[in-house]
């Protein structure tokens, strides 16, 4: 139905995936779409977005009912980090650095963001220097600042609450494999089902909390 009676009809359908993946919680492995943002960048002319916390969702929103066309908005819908002061800036199409490295950048959308930034404080503690990009928009990837950052570091780390097939793990290592090879590493869901269980610890479980990320990037640096 979203092939078809949206996008191949150039509709205009504001889709909302709501308890994104392990957020799902107790609802378990029926209700956790890990393989959902591999299948919407898959449909042309969709446009596909995860912000990590209510500034970021207040932000984008209206940008995305004001533009005609097809988007598919994943989120978390219960309680998450607040990681944006009030007033920030989004683009859709256009990351966000939220902190500056030379070492590594770590690429994170949706409530990966937080992990990503605890990454990043403990990684500093230990002479490692992580810059870290918020990618909320997963399609059109902001391919122009990923690229330059993997310049600039020479790794990355992706890191996404869903399957590291086809989300913004894939999306960046494509781009980079194109543009700019650098080492790279994705840290998300393995090819496994969820299940249920409570959000956080389900993070933990399924190798999403900041301790794997620290790990990918001491393989890389």
């Amino acid at each position: 139905q979203v092939v078809i009676s949206c996008g191949f009809a150039g509709a205009n359908v504001k889709i909302f995936g709501g308890d994104a993946g392990i957020t799902a919680a107790s609802n378990g492995g029926t209700h956790m779409a890990m393989e959902d943002v591999s299948i919407m960048v898959a449909v042309p002319g969709m446009t596909v977005v995860e912000p990590a916390d209510p500034v970021a969702l207040a932000g984008v929103v209206p940008q995305l009912f004001d533009k005609y066309g097809n988007v598919y908005l994943r989120c978390a819908r219960k309680l998450v980090p607040q990681i944006y002061e009030e007033g920030t800036d989004f683009t859709v199409g256009k990351a966000n650095v939220l902190r500056e490295g030379t070492d590594v950048t770590l690429v994170a959308c949706g409530i990966m963001l937080a992990e990503a930034l605890n990454a990043a404080e403990v990684l500093a503690r230990e002479g490692i220097s992580a810059a870290v990009i918020d990618c909320f928009t997963i399609k059109p990837l902001d391919e122009e600042l990923v690229v330059k950052a993997a310049k600039e570091c020479g790794a990355v780390v992706t890191c996404e609450a869903h399957s590291s097939r086809g989300g913004v793990g894939e999306a960046g290592a494509a781009v980079l494999g194109e543009q700019c090879p650098v080492p790279i590493r994705r840290v998300g869901v393995k090819d496994v089902f969820g299940h249920s269980g409570p959000a956080w610890e389900l993070l933990e479980q399924f190798g999403l909390r900041s301790d794997a990320i620290i790990a990918a990037v001491k393989e890389l640096v």
